[in-house]
């Protein structure tokens, strides 16, 4: 057999992300992959939806699922997605616990890593911004993490820096079982169109807005339309808020706001799908969508639709 050969046995398996909000697992997902397969902010909660996305070497093909931060939830949102991110821990080969290595060790890190600690599959603890400065001695930083769990292996990375990513890739890679790949080798994830452009819209938004407006923040697409006469995609969204201030500042002073946020998203877009790309984009309010059940299901978050 060849190294091309799609029966080949490989390394090959599911490991699972997972840790506090903004402990860097998206960062580190798109720094594997090598592409933007999941959106990145300082906002907690950015990342909604259990992505899969797939890093395959000759030997190996790692299918990673980011989850949301484990939190203590306010609302059905935030319950919605911590049951999102603890079920991931269940059928998957490897658990990796993603830990901020510039920040000191806390009840969140312990709590995530009780969970940790009681499931079956492999463990590795995945040290990251190991580029930030920190006025703790970088050995006491580790020692402190690693008493979180038991774990099976400890990697030290940044994944901004690109700094040991093969490092992961080694140390998961040992963990996984024989078998075939589970994704054409190509592929860098599983997650449908309409949800990525969704998300890299909501990013945008992420991105421009304070204090309340980027948890109350979701985006659905309503028309997606490829004209292969013009090579021009139509997208048309709807961003959602849940206040008529919250609307406000997301349209901004005469459309400055959502005009920004069009901008950016659409030379997003243009790279993923390879097109030109025309985006109109929608704000409306639906109050108190975050306690809704039947909005957060048609946003597709945690558990998806």
């Amino acid at each position: 057999m060849t190294a091309a050969d799609p029966m080949q046995e490989v390394r090959s398996g599911f490991v699972a992300l997972v840790g506090r909000p903004n402990a860097g697992k998206s960062t580190l997902v798109n720094a594997l992959v090598g592409s933007k397969v999941a959106i990145v902010s300082d906002k907690p909660q950015t990342t909604r939806h259990r992505l899969r996305a797939i890093v395959d070497t000759e030997d190996a093909q790692i299918v990673l699922v980011d989850t949301p931060g484990l939190h203590k939830p306010h609302d059905a949102l935030g319950e919605e997605l911590n049951r999102s991110a603890l079920m991931a821990l269940r059928d998957v080969d490897v658990v990796a616990m993603v830990v901020d290595l510039s920040a000191p060790v806390g009840g969140g890190d312990r709590w995530v890593g009780e969970h940790v600690a009681a499931t079956d599959a492999k463990r590795v603890l995945v040290l990251t911004k190991a580029d930030l400065p920190s006025d703790r001695p970088i050995e006491k930083r580790i020692a402190d993490a690693s008493a979180l769990a038991p774990f099976d292996d400890v990697v030290v990375l940044s994944a901004k820096e690109g700094f040991n990513l093969e490092g992961f890739t080694a140390a998961v890679s040992a963990l996984l079982p024989m078998g075939p790949r589970f994704f054409p080798r190509e592929m860098t994830s599983d997650q449908p169109e309409e949800v990525v452009i969704a998300e890299l819209i909501r990013e945008k938004v992420l991105w421009h807005t304070r204090d309340e407006v980027p948890h109350s923040v979701g985006a659905v697409i309503d028309d997606l339309r490829y004209d292969e006469d013009n090579d021009t995609t139509t997208v048309h969204a709807t961003i959602f808020v849940e206040r008529d201030s919250q609307q406000g500042i997301v349209v901004g002073s005469g459309g400055s706001m959502i005009k920004r946020i069009g901008t950016e998203a659409r030379k997003d877009l243009e790279t993923l799908l390879g097109t030109k790309v025309y985006l109109d984009l929608a704000v409306r309010v639906k109050k108190d969508w975050r306690s809704d059940g039947a909005m957060i299901k048609r946003f597709g978050y945690g558990e998806g639709l």
